[in-house]
């Protein structure tokens, strides 16, 4: 069984600081801006050979003004739910507020053990600022320094006291698909949609997912990790410099994925931020599917489709050897469709044809349409083969390959597409001389 903690606080109190810390990355976005961590973010962890969770919730404003406050508070909840053991952390330079005995009731409210973590305690004259809180009645109260790790051994010595002390199963090595496309296109709805739960906040105001979340999928035959990144927008828009993290954050998502689903507003268009999306997953020879998104409001005659669809593929020439799928993620239209076209998009990804195949199929394709001549030089093609890397790679060895020009070069790859189906996987053709 997996044993999982939730960091739980108003805030601003230190929460992301901790879980850096615990998990040995900056997965968390860390910044003074208070309310910065929206959504539940997950983390892995070990102490004393007994290994964890950790989830890092938002920081729970009651009765203030934030529109996220609801939103958060059942992120909140239901980390609380899925938590065997709760953390809940107060600010020690700050002392008792109203707002940290509103989350003591909440978390009182729960069954699970909770243990108090009073942070910032930086140094050992500060140590007197834990009394503080013995008021809020909970028996384990710890002062810590995220920022140092002071006090945080014997605290986490407790915790683990709490937790399965058998070894959780290794999550296994799954393919991952990234959900990327400007903000407040529906990637949250599309991940919601498929898990059928509020994984994530959803509201209806953009940039709200500012870290990465990956998510399990395993139903109707698909299992992959799912992953929900903050949404990419033009580097004239990013003021902020949480903004600027979440940017960065999206990228590596793709870096560390295997297929990209670049999701669009249909009621906006194909813009110039879909097309750096796109680029930069081809860039990184990711796996590509396109999702139309907010299909249902676009008013159609019988065309609009095929237009829809045919606009796209002239923006993203020559590379449009992609998928598109056409979706209602409000309606639940086509979500799994999509998924399809992602899982066949990975097996192309990793396919690998025999050397003997290649060379008995586009041998004959090249000798009846051979490069030009170029300075009356003619080029001949001897054999082709595909080199082992993460993405199809496949060299084709000729007497003078510095002859063989980028028309010829997408003309071969073009039909290695159409003989063996790499529909949806960026790809690279080298000719080199024999």
């Amino acid at each position: 069984m997996a044993n999982i903690l939730a960091i739980v606080g108003r805030p601003n109190v230190g929460k992301s600081t901790f879980f850096n810390r615990m998990t040995g990355s900056l997965d968390a976005i860390v910044d003074p801006t208070s309310g910065v961590t929206r959504d539940r973010h997950y983390g892995h962890s070990d102490w004393n050979g007994i290994e964890f969770s950790i989830i890092d919730t938002g920081g729970v404003v009651i009765g203030g003004d934030d529109i996220f406050e609801n939103a958060i508070i059942e992120q909140v909840q239901l980390a609380i739910e899925e938590a065997d053991v709760i953390l809940f952390m107060v600010d020690a330079r700050e002392g008792l507020t109203p707002l940290d005995k509103d989350v003591a009731n909440m978390i009182r409210r729960s069954p699970k053990k909770a243990f108090l973590a009073v942070n910032k305690i930086d140094s050992p004259d500060k140590f007197h600022e834990v009394s503080d809180f013995y008021s809020l009645g909970f028996k384990e109260i710890f002062g810590i320094s995220s920022s140092n790790g002071g006090g945080t051994g014997d605290l986490l010595d407790e915790i683990v006291k709490e937790f399965d002390k058998a070894t959780p199963e290794t999550l296994p090595d799954l393919p991952k698909f990234t959900v990327v496309g400007r903000p407040n296109v529906g990637k949250s709805s599309f991940v919601n949609a498929l898990l059928g739960v509020e994984r994530n906040i959803v509201t209806p105001v953009a940039g709200t997912t500012r870290d990465s979340i990956y998510t399990r999928y395993n139903s109707f035959g698909f299992d992959f990790l799912l992953v929900d990144t903050a949404g990419l927008r033009k580097k004239s828009k990013v003021f902020e410099n949480i903004e600027f993290y979440s940017v960065m954050r999206s990228i590596r998502s793709i870096e560390s994925s295997e297929v990209v689903f670049i999701m669009i507003d249909a009621t906006q268009g194909w813009e110039s931020q879909d097309m750096n999306i796109f680029r930069l997953a081809q860039n990184n020879h990711k796996g590509i599917v396109i999702i139309v998104n907010k299909w249902d409001l676009v008013e159609k005659d019988t065309n609009t489709h095929k237009h829809y669809e045919e606009a796209i593929r002239k923006n993203i020439a020559p590379f449009t050897d992609v998928p598109i799928v056409f979706t209602s993620v409000l309606n639940k239209q086509r979500i799994h469709k999509a998924l399809e076209e992602a899982t066949s998009v990975y097996e192309n990804r990793r396919k690998h044809i025999p050397t003997r195949k290649l060379n008995d199929v586009l041998l004959p394709i090249f000798d009846g349409t051979p490069p030009p001549f170029i300075k009356g030089k003619e080029v001949k093609v001897k054999y082709i083969t595909q080199i082992k890397t993460p993405y199809p790679t496949f060299v084709i060895f000729c007497n003078l390959p510095q002859y063989v020009k980028d028309p010829y070069k997408r003309f071969a790859e073009n039909r290695i597409r159409e003989q063996f189906n790499f529909t949806g996987v960026p790809m690279e053709v080298y000719f080199r001389k024999k």
